[in-house]
């Protein structure tokens, strides 16, 4: 026998338990600056980061040559994402935590397996790793109430949100586009560094700030009375210059993208998701800003007119576009704006309702919007727009997404492709993530099934490898 064969386990990554730790921050709950509650927030995380240390023997490898290790990862099928051609009897030669060589398993095995860890993955087929290019990490995913995040520290939010992550690892999506969220303390970013530090695990990430919105829009945290308001948070800007504040902030404290609410939405209480929000004047600030900074915009857009002048105010993608129309992907067509449509969230949130204490009014505004989605959809396709996978939805449901664009019109590869390629391309990563090529990240995901034939194989993840490292096996018969 060449080197050691594992049908189930790798010996040394599939043993290994992972434990994680991490360090946020908070703000005052009135969005304010609360110097005594930052003070009281630090000596947490001074208690925190000693955890940190106290466990990182458990969240990296005992052997610190380990991640360096060659690895073989070979299964009876593989997927080439650009042009659709399944490959028999392949595999991925792993060097420390990036792909070596992609080829036939027997010749590489032979050259290789000398010594190397081979984990064979049998009747699977193999793809690269996931891109969720619209979610929302922090918080309880399953609490929909309007008050959910003012009832939940910028700690327990983030830590939540490292909970989150371990469902989409184990989704097999190995990176995300974080779209935006509440927490003035950015508790997104906390947990993007820590991973990129190897504080903690979990997929790569790249994120925006807060929600860039007007008083009384979608990205308007306060949904109180307006005798018990909160102070105004940073995020709310009417008019150009309070939006270049906006923006400058969260590049400040480390966005990577701006979020934009260019529309109304479905899940506050008071918007209106056929109503323009920011003016076209505002959105060319804020892409004239964050471009300037190297940085792209993103905005949520449901409503036609919206749509349009985002995309003429010179975004880099379209967040939902539910009520797209033909000028507006036309112009889209012309500028190389990307969509991403969210297809499921909008038909997830109809079947659940109110169940998770969504506010009724949230619950009529889905079910109202659902009814422009297809059509929508159908002009994006006609049109032939750049599409990049998001699921805008709790991470237990994160490959739902695939089904409902196959269902949308999609085909098969197309679905996978705005997963993989087109999505490393939207995040600016081709050249590190999106496929299984030499020099690119070990980032390697394994179904059961033939996706191509049957999409729904992409919910039947059974091994996931990020980097090089492990995350998931399949179970032991």
């Amino acid at each position: 026998m060449i080197g050691q064969t594992i049908a189930h386990e790798p010996s040394v990554l599939g043993k290994r338990k992972i434990k994680s730790a991490f360090c946020c921050f908070t703000t005052s709950p009135s969005g304010g600056v609360n110097v005594a509650r930052l003070q009281t927030v630090a000596v947490f995380c001074v208690l925190v980061a000693l955890f940190v240390v106290s466990s990182t023997a458990q969240t990296t490898p005992a052997n610190p040559k380990a991640a360096q290790q060659i690895t073989i990862v070979r299964a009876a099928h593989l997927l080439d994402v650009r042009d659709g051609r399944v490959l028999e009897n392949q595999a991925g030669l792993v060097d420390g935590d990036r792909i070596r060589q992609v080829g036939p398993a027997a010749s590489i095995t032979n050259e290789f397996g000398r010594g190397a860890t081979i984990i064979g993955l049998g009747n699977s087929t193999l793809l690269p790793g996931l891109v969720d290019c619209h979610s929302h990490i922090l918080g309880n995913p399953k609490d929909q109430s309007p008050t959910a995040d003012l009832r939940m520290s910028s700690p327990q939010q983030t830590i939540w949100g490292l909970h989150n992550l371990q469902i989409w690892l184990a989704h097999g999506f190995t990176a995300l586009r974080v779209a935006g969220e509440s927490d003035l303390a950015y508790g997104q970013f906390a947990l993007r560094n820590s991973i990129n530090q190897g504080l903690v695990q979990g997929p790569r990430i790249v994120s925006a700030g807060n929600f860039i919105s007007l008083t009384g829009g979608h990205g308007d945290a306060d949904p109180l009375a307006p005798d018990q308001a909160l102070a105004r948070r940073p995020n709310l800007a009417d008019n150009v210059n309070e939006v270049g504040d906006a923006v400058r902030r969260d590049i400040k404290y480390g966005a990577d993208w701006i979020k934009l609410m260019a529309t109304g939405g479905v899940m506050d209480t008071t918007s209106d998701f056929n109503v323009q929000e920011l003016s076209e004047e505002q959105m060319a600030m804020a892409v004239e800003i964050a471009h300037r900074a190297r940085k792209k915009v993103m905005a949520h857009a449901e409503g036609t007119e919206g749509i349009k002048a985002a995309v003429r105010a010179g975004v880099d993608s379209i967040e939902h576009g539910t009520m797209l129309d033909e000028e507006g992907a036309t112009l889209m067509q012309q500028k190389g704006t990307w969509l991403v449509p969210t297809l499921f969230t909008f038909q997830h949130g109809v079947e659940e309702g109110a169940s998770l204490g969504a506010d009724p009014a949230s619950v009529e505004k889905g079910k109202k919007v659902i009814s422009y989605q297809q059509t929508a959809f159908a002009i994006a396709l006609k049109h032939h727009l750049k599409i990049a996978y998001g699921v805008d939805d709790d991470p237990d449901f994160v490959s739902e997404e695939f089904g409902a664009l196959v269902r949308g019109g999609m085909k098969p590869l197309d679905a996978i492709q705005a997963a993989t390629v087109r999505a490393s391309e939207l995040l600016g990563m081709s050249d590190q993530i999106g496929t299984l090529e030499m020099g690119k990240y070990a980032d390697v995901v394994a179904v059961t099934g033939e996706p191509l034939v049957d999409i729904q194989a992409m919910e039947s993840v059974v091994f996931v490898m990020k980097g090089g490292v492990v995350f998931k096996m399949p179970a032991r018969k």
